[in-house]
């Protein structure tokens, strides 16, 4: 599940709505809301996410909260290494090789130590 896959899914438990419904109302079918909750689909357009926010009549900071959300939740990312250290390419392949096995301790302390997404250059997706 992805961040914003994780959010969604708190805000239609706290309105009280199953996918199938967020689905109808919004334009999508059930599958792909489903797929986007839980990490198997990409980042939702812009027109899209603006209608998630509309549905969910949220506005300013949590309106820029599932903006903020969406924008860490591409499932697959692609790491630009060419010109850094032989370390950094090194550390982005063990992270490929080992996420999966990673417990959520071990990521919140490695998310800890390279700081906050809004400190770091733009990362480019493989969509």
């Amino acid at each position: 599940m992805t961040p914003l896959g994780e959010k969604l899914r708190d805000l239609r438990r706290q309105k009280g709505v199953s996918q199938k419904e967020m689905a109808q109302a919004i334009g999508v079918s059930a599958a792909y809301l489903s797929a986007l909750e839980h990490g198997r689909r990409g980042v939702p357009t812009w027109v899209m996410l603006q209608k998630i926010i509309g549905y969910f009549n949220v506005i300013w900071d949590d309106a820029e909260e599932v903006l903020k959300l969406a924008d860490q939740s591409h499932p697959r990312i692609v790491i630009d290494t060419s010109g850094l250290s032989p370390e950094a390419t090194q550390l982005a392949n063990t992270l490929a090789d080992r996420i999966a096995v990673l417990d959520a301790d071990t990521i919140t302390r490695l998310l800890e130590i390279m700081g906050s997404r809004e400190n770091r250059a733009p990362a480019r997706y493989d969509d």
